[in-house]
Formats: structure tokens, sequence, C-alpha cells
């Protein structure tokens, strides 16, 4: 991992750990996600395939339930891994991926279900976490 000198005094970027177990799991093994989740359920790459999955399908409401799950347990390894509630989410480090993409989910099934103020701040807060996540997401 590779730390980098903030030039501009905001805080530094935030790294989840990787969880080796999962994402061998969840990639290598192609154990569905569900099990995955059920194994590992901190782990926010399982509960973004399943959002993305479902709400592929039609399914949003279940969608938006995997994507706040996902996204929230994410929100907990943040800051138990020193994120203060704002600053810099890399989505070149792996393991920030799944939060990241939880977060997308989440913009886009409260966009489908109307709930408009929630999907801008989602939005915001992707693009606030890196702007190459946002474009990557929802761009």
């Amino acid at each position: 991992m590779t730390t980098h000198t903030n030039l501009l005094g905001g805080p530094d970027p935030t790294y989840l750990p990787e969880n080796e177990a999962a994402f061998r799991l969840l990639d290598a093994e192609s154990v569905p996600a569900a099990e995955v989740a059920a194994q590992h359920p901190t782990f926010s790459p399982a509960w973004a395939a399943l959002a993305e999955e479902a709400f592929s399908a039609g399914r949003v409401i279940e969608s938006y339930a995997y994507a706040r799950t996902g996204y929230h347990r994410g929100l907990d390894a943040l800051r138990r891994n020193g994120w203060k509630g704002h600053g810099p989410i890399p989505w070149s480090h792996r393991a920030n991926q799944g939060f990241l993409r939880c977060l997308a989910v989440l913009a886009r099934a409260a966009e489908a279900i109307d709930e408009k103020d929630e999907a801008e701040r989602c939005r915001q807060f992707l693009r606030d976490s890196d702007p190459a996540a946002y474009a990557e997401l929802l761009g």
C-alpha cells in the first residue's frame, strides 16, 4: 500500500484492510454472494454483489436493502480504520471497492423509489470519496 503526502492539509486517504478469505470465496471460488455475506457479514463486496444483482433483476427494494446493509458495514469498517466522516476513500484500493459499490447502488435504488434527497447525498458522498469511483460506477 502506498501512502501519499497530502499537500492540501485535508485528511489522509482511508484504506480498508483486505479480507483475503472472503475475497477468495467470492472471486476465486465463485461462492454465491449470499453465502459469503452469511459467512463474512462485515464484507461489503458481498453485499455490493447482492445489491447489484437484485437491481439488475428489477428487485429494487431488495437491492436497496442489500446496498444499505453493505453501506453501513462499510461505514463501520471505515471508522474502525481511522476515517473521521470525510476524506478520500480510494477506488484503486480493492478493499474499498465494496463500500463504494454499495454507495453507488444505494444512489440508484434510492432514485428508483423516489428518494431523491438520499440519492443525491449518496452521489455526492461517492464523488467526495473518489471521483474515479463516481466516474466508474455512476458516470
